[in-house]
């Protein structure tokens, strides 16, 4: 399948002199300011329709062509040169059928190596896309012919796995037809592609971050937030619960490493000064496919007067239930079925995790109309919960560092850790947990616990390996609290305050029966960890640079437990196989291939290894990558090498 033909290539010289202005602008932050006054009702009652977006092209078929090249783009008003697929950004709409076998050439026109990788694809290991794993890429001026029988339907989407080219715009959704009758029923269906542009270079914006991991953020408390908490808890838990973040020099509102402040976010390619539109009928049912394929950005989707009824999460059918909002992670998807009763237009709305810009789009029985915008919501800030503390018996009256068993965010010297150093064991007893991926012969454990039934979860204790202490590391989360339940910082009260049911992981049943009905054999505990001063991201405290492979048998059971020991939140992908949520029901285990990890929680699901080969593992914020990430090797004897 690898070709080495060489294809002309055009120039970033020639293209900047191309006159090719595709979109009017409004960074997030700058439109939030500008649009908020429109606020008020949540329908719309026929304000003035802006610029439509050039609308995006689909593909359908068995044989596809995609070219990946420069593309002047202007999101901003400042003209940029992107990476797009066949010129556009995002890239082309790929529709597929259940079964079908297909083939994809693409061509690399940058003057860097490139690569697709079909996020969410159960496919051959060769056919993964991911330069270094499953091949070695797509050098400039060739070509590679993906080829593969599609196994699966519903809502995914593909973007590159080549340095940064995903933030300057090679990506794109897949939607696969069914094979069979789709239990989903609908009239029309709209993919809403929810991205982030910067006309800084992706390279300048991780150079920043590296040197100061808070660049982005001016969002920081004011004084007006002083004054605001010694109002409502008081001189004493102020100074507390200040003097406590201080000393651990930690931010409150710390939630997202790149804002809009840089960031203008998009809605299938429009800017919110633009807005994308759906058209639809009185009474139609709508399938709405939304897939997050920012660089690192989450998002909070409302459509103010309409329920939404989920029905697939990451591709993968669910017993539908309706809520009035949901994160959406970078690298899910969710598909969710509206039914406008009139003929109002509806605004589709997606925040920022952090609040500092939206994107947004219109739903309207007639193209002339608009929605009007909401008020984004407050920036959340960070507590207790988001630093893996226990909060049982805490006084929030008397809080000192002392008092904080919960995280531990010294430097800690090794010293201390004498007690944990258990080198002497030998792990062929400790059949109930496997710390093999912490790249190291020392760790510290009691015997475990035998092991939870499989889709309820972990019950094995916390453990931080020894490869945790470092300066590598600034928190440790040693109470995280289950992330089933918690639909993530900032939505926690939105019942009780807007009268809004948000998406809990909890929620999710699988539409079908679950498939392997084993037990695990063994259980993995994952640590996702950070220095987040230093911008430094790893697993278990190891960057991928120095890690060995996360070896598994062919076939075996295997439950992960990911701990989030970091105060951000991580959506992290597992290539090449399933990701079975463990949500309390065995039953109807839902399937995911991105799986959100709050900060200070935890959550586990399980895996069978039923595709060899090279696969990798990762947080999918793309400046976490290149740190956050583990090759996960499948083999029949299951060794790493």
């Amino acid at each position: 399948m690898k070709h080495t033909t060489h294809i002309s290539s055009p120039t970033l010289s020639t293209l900047a002199t191309t006159s090719v202005s595709r979109r009017r602008f409004v960074t997030g932050a700058a439109s939030a300011g500008a649009l908020i006054g429109l606020s008020g009702s949540p329908l719309s009652w026929g304000i003035e329709k802006a610029p439509t977006a050039v609308e995006q092209q689909t593909l359908s078929g068995k044989h596809f062509d995609l070219d990946i090249g420069y593309q002047p783009v202007n999101f901003t008003g400042k003209s940029r040169i992107a990476t797009a697929v066949n010129g556009s950004v995002p890239g082309p709409i790929l529709r597929w059928r259940e079964g079908d076998d297909i083939t994809l050439r693409v061509r690399n026109h940058l003057a860097h190596d490139s690569s697709i990788h079909w996020h969410g694809m159960i496919l051959p290991a060769e056919m993964d896309g991911v330069p270094g794993m499953s091949f070695a890429g797509i050098k400039p001026g060739e070509y590679f012919d993906y080829a593969f029988n599609v196994q699966q339907s519903g809502t995914y989407w593909y973007h590159s796995h080549s340095g940064f080219q995903e933030q300057t715009g090679v990506y794109g959704a897949i939607v696969i037809e069914p094979k069979g009758p789709d239990p989903v029923a609908y009239d029309r269906d709209y993919v809403v592609q929810l991205s982030d542009w910067s006309d800084e270079a992706p390279e300048a914006i991780y150079a920043k971050l590296k040197k100061r991991g808070d660049y982005y953020n001016f969002n920081e408390r004011t004084a007006g937030d002083l004054w605001r908490d010694i109002k409502e808890k008081g001189l004493s838990q102020t100074w507390s619960d200040r003097s406590m973040w201080n000393q651990m020099r930690m931010s409150e509102r710390d939630i997202a490493d790149v804002t809009a402040y840089t960031y203008t976010y998009l809605m299938n390619g429009a800017t919110p000064d633009q807005g994308w539109t759906g058209l639809f009928k009185r009474g139609e049912k709508i399938r709405l496919r939304f897939i997050n394929s920012a660089a690192m950005t989450i998002f909070d989707v409302r459509i103010p007067g309409l329920k939404m009824t989920v029905v697939a999460a990451d591709g993968q059918n669910v017993e539908p239930f309706t809520i009035d909002e949901f994160r959406i992670g970078v690298a899910e998807t969710y598909d969710v079925i509206v039914e406008p009763s009139d003929d109002s237009a509806y605004c589709v709305f997606a925040q920022s995790i952090d609040r500092s810009g939206f994107t947004r789009g219109t739903l309207s029985a007639n193209p002339a109309l608009s929605a009007a915008i909401p008020n984004m919501d407050p920036a959340p800030v960070l507590s207790h919960r988001d630093m893996g503390m226990a909060m049982a018996g805490m006084s929030h009256g008397d809080q000192n560092m002392g008092s904080m068993a919960g995280m531990d965010h010294s430097q800690h010297a090794m010293g201390s850790m004498k007690e944990m150093d258990h080198s002497g064991h030998d792990r062929s007893n400790m059949k109930g947990m496997d710390h093999s991926q912490h790249g190291m012969a020392a760790m510290s454990m009691a015997m475990p616990a035998p092991l939870g039934k499989a889709g309820f979860g972990s019950n094995n204790e916390i453990t931080h390996v020894k490869t945790e202490f470092g300066p590598q590391v600034d928190a440790r989360a040693d109470s995280p609290q289950s992330g089933l339940d918690d639909p993530g910082i900032g939505l926690r009260n939105h019942q009780q305050l807007y009268g809004r049911k948000v998406l809990r992981y909890s929620q999710l049943r699988n539409l079908h029966p679950t498939e392997d009905r084993r037990e695990p054999s063994r259980e993995i505990q994952l640590h996702l960890t950070g220095n987040m001063h230093r911008y430094m991201w790893s697993v278990n405290g190891i960057p991928f640079a120095d890690a060995e492979p996360l070896a598994l048998s062919f076939g075996e059971r295997v439950r992960i437990t990911l701990v989030n020991d970091s105060m951000m939140t991580h959506p992290i992908h597992l290539h090449g196989v399933w990701s079975e949520l463990e949500t309390g029901d065995p039953e109807y285990i839902p399937r995911k291939h991105t799986i959100m990890v709050q900060p200070g929680s935890k959550i586990s699901y399980l895996v069978t290894a039923d595709a060899m080969g090279r696969w990798a593992y990762h947080c999918h914020l793309l400046y976490h990558m290149p740190g956050m990430m583990r090759e996960v090797r499948i083999s029949h004897d299951g060794g790493a090498a």
